[in-house]
C-alpha cells in the first residue's frame, strides 16, 4: 500500500492530540488572526488606523517644535501683529495646546489617507498578481503618489508617482534585506 500521508490504520493524525484546551484555543485564534490579516479590507483598515495614530504623534511633535525658536514670534489667530507672548500664561497655553491639537489631527488624517490608499492598492495588486514581491509596493507607491498629486495636474501626478514608487522601493529593499 503506497504511503498516502495518513497514520497507522489509514487515519489522518490529529494536530491537536495531546494539547490542552487552552493551547487549542490559542492555535484557533492564531489561525483566525492570520486569515483576517490576509484580507484586503482588514489590512487597509489596519494601515489607515496605524497611519492615523503615527500621524497624530508626528503632528503633535512637529507642532510642539514650531514654538521653540527665539526668532519665531507666534501671533494670535486672526490678529497678525499681536504676539502671543503678551498674553497671560494660561491663555498662551490654551492657544498653544489648541493649535497643537489642530495640527496633530490634520497630520493624522493625512497619514491615514496615505496609509489607506497605499495598503489598499498594494493588497489589490498582490491579490491580482498572486505574488509577493517588490513590484507590488512600487506599483502601489506609484498609484498612491499619482492619486495624492492629481489635483495639481498631470506633471505633478507623474512626479508623485515616481517619488512614491522610489520611496516604496527603497523601504521595501531595506526591509527585505535587513537580515
Amino acid at each position: 500500500m503506497p504511503n498516502s500521508g495518513f497514520g497507522i490504520g489509514g487515519t489522518k493524525p490529529n494536530p491537536t492530540d495531546g494539547l490542552t484546551p487552552e493551547q487549542i484555543q490559542v492555535m484557533q485564534m492564531t489561525k483566525f488572526m492570520e486569515r483576517a490579516t490576509e484580507s484586503c479590507p482588514v489590512r487597509t483598515a489596519i494601515a489607515g488606523g496605524a497611519g492615523f495614530a503615527l500621524g497624530g504623534l508626528f503632528g503633535l511633535f512637529m507642532a510642539s517644535m514650531s514654538y521653540d525658536t527665539p526668532l519665531h514670534t507666534a501671533t494670535l489667530p486672526g490678529q497678525p501683529h499681536t504676539p502671543i507672548t503678551s498674553l497671560p500664561l494660561r491663555q498662551q497655553l490654551r492657544i498653544g495646546l489648541k493649535d497643537m491639537g489642530t495640527r496633530s489631527y490634520s497630520t493624522a488624517k493625512n497619514f491615514a489617507v496615505v496609509g489607506t490608499i497605499f495598503a489598499g492598492t498594494e493588497c489589490c495588486i498582490e491579490s491580482l498578481r498572486a505574488k509577493h514581491d517588490i513590484y507590488n509596493g512600487v506599483s502601489s507607491g506609484c498609484i498612491t503618489g499619482g492619486i495624492l498629486a492629481k489635483s495639481a495636474g498631470p506633471k505633478a501626478a507623474a512626479v508623485g508617482c515616481v517619488g512614491f514608487a522610489a520611496f516604496s522601493a527603497a523601504i521595501d529593499y531595506y526591509m527585505n534585506h535587513m537580515e
